[in-house]
């Protein structure tokens, strides 16, 4: 889908002033009660179809009388803004703010031989990131960010990522408690960025965690969203809203200003706002199901922002760290089989146990490419119905399924595939060697 006006949530700017704001969210919103009573405490506890508890707090006294200490009147609940805030809580010990420093060479007077002069530029961009990986006993630790925080098409440095940045914990946000951070790689395609923390005290100091990751593939519209970020440079702050589309495509000019690029992302109401890029969207427990990165700027438009989901973000982080980490590579390298597929079929699909509703769909080949591993194992009209990448297996119900996987690939694994063909089912195997890597 295209959309008239996108921007990238980032501001060209310096860190001054942090700011700190919780907001309420709705909860999700859960199904199938089954039962409730009233322990000895007092506390109002729920009982689900799959035995699950929940314990809304205290709503009688001990004496019988509503409230917590007998009180008439008094009805304490564990509701909504409670379970933000811890859920807040949770991602702000794996959430920083981040500031790329540049310089870019700048024409003064008439340019021409014998003529004017050069002055540099310095300038700074702030955004926002993730903990993915910490080892608190080192200090070591890698980041996830959006490609566009740390690169700057005017940059002086040679591929346009800044060689000077900045990493600022919550709490910690001083420019004596700044911490170097190097480029490890990241894709202009995919808007993901890699940074590398070595031997930080604070890092071994503080309370901070790396990031909890869910299955973003299980969310669903209505899911709570926690957007924690950078917004406009102020420092890290918190806003909160809903899934509203679980899963579409946005197309953009990148960052470059010259590339077309189209990312996969979840549409969200939370608000999102520059500097918020590169940070992460939470769910109602505090685990990570997007890295934030664009949002529609237009004067008919409110609270259209976009996260990258999770499974997508961290898949790409892995390859990165696999690829680039300690070698010369930067660039995300993707496995590619050489088929193109297509959605059929589509359709929502009510769970009455969860009460959530969603989207399936039939996924079928459409094009095999010559040459490539898939020519000759795999036809067009064939239904993909599952795929096996090291004992992990993902039913194929989406179009999006096979393509993310992808990115999981790599060389020397085997790629199980089940398919429908002529009313009955087989499995493929195919092998990844290195000239099927592809750099994005």
């Amino acid at each position: 889908m295209k959309t008239k006006i996108l921007s990238f949530a980032c501001v060209v700017c310096l860190l001054s002033c942090f700011v700190f704001a919780l907001t309420a969210c709705r909860q999700e919103q859960t199904f199938g009660v089954v039962d409730a009573k009233i322990n000895d405490s007092g506390e109002l506890i729920l009982i689900y179809q799959d035995g699950a508890e929940q314990n809304l707090g205290v709503v009688v006294g001990k004496d019988g009388s509503d409230g917590a200490n007998g009180e008439d009147g008094a009805l304490v609940i564990d509701g909504y803004e409670s379970v933000v805030s811890a859920a807040s809580a949770k991602g702000l010990r794996s959430a920083v703010s981040i500031v790329s420093y540049f310089q870019a060479n700048v024409q003064q007077g008439l340019w021409r031989p014998g003529y004017g002069s050069t002055s540099t530029k310095e300038y700074s961009s702030a955004g926002s990131g993730v903990i993915y990986q910490l080892d608190k006993d080192e200090g070591d630790a890698f980041v996830i960010t959006n490609y566009h925080v740390v690169y700057d098409a005017s940059s002086n440095t040679q591929n346009g990522i800044s060689d000077d940045i900045r990493v600022y914990l919550y709490g910690s946000a001083t420019e004596e408690q700044a911490i170097p951070a190097t480029y490890v790689g990241g894709s202009i395609y995919y808007d993901i960025a890699v940074l590398r923390i070595e031997d930080s005290q604070l890092l071994k100091d503080t309370n901070v965690s790396q990031i909890e990751i869910a299955d973003s593939d299980k969310v669903v519209v209505g899911d709570c969203a926690i957007a924690i970020g950078n917004a406009k440079g102020y420092g890290i702050s918190v806003s909160s809203g809903i899934v509203s589309v679980d899963s579409e495509y946005i197309t953009m000019t990148a960052v470059d200003n010259r590339t077309e690029v189209s990312f996969r992302v979840m549409r969200v109401d939370a608000a999102v706002n520059s500097g918020n890029s590169g940070g992460g969207l939470f769910d109602s427990q505090g685990r990570l199901i997007g890295i934030v990165n664009a949002k529609i700027v237009d004067e008919g438009v409110e609270n259209i922002g976009y996260a990258i989901p999770a499974n997508v973000a961290v898949s790409i982080a892995d390859n990165i760290i696999d690829y680039c980490y300690g070698t010369d590579t930067e660039r995300v390298q993707r496995a590619l089989i050489g088929i193109m597929v297509n959605a059929t079929d589509s359709k929502a699909v009510y769970d009455p146990q969860t009460g959530h509703i969603g989207i399936r769909q039939t996924v079928s080949v459409y094009e095999v490419t010559k040459g490539t591993l898939a020519d000759g194992v795999l036809q067009k009209g064939d239904v993909l119905l599952s795929a096996t990448v090291n004992g992990k297996t993902t039913e194929i119900t989406r179009q999006y399924h096979m393509i993310d996987m992808m990115l999981d690939v790599r060389v020397g694994d085997v790629v199980e595939i089940e398919i429908l063909r002529d009313n009955k089912t087989s499995t493929v195997q195919l092998k990844v060697a290195e000239d099927c890597l592809t750099a994005y």
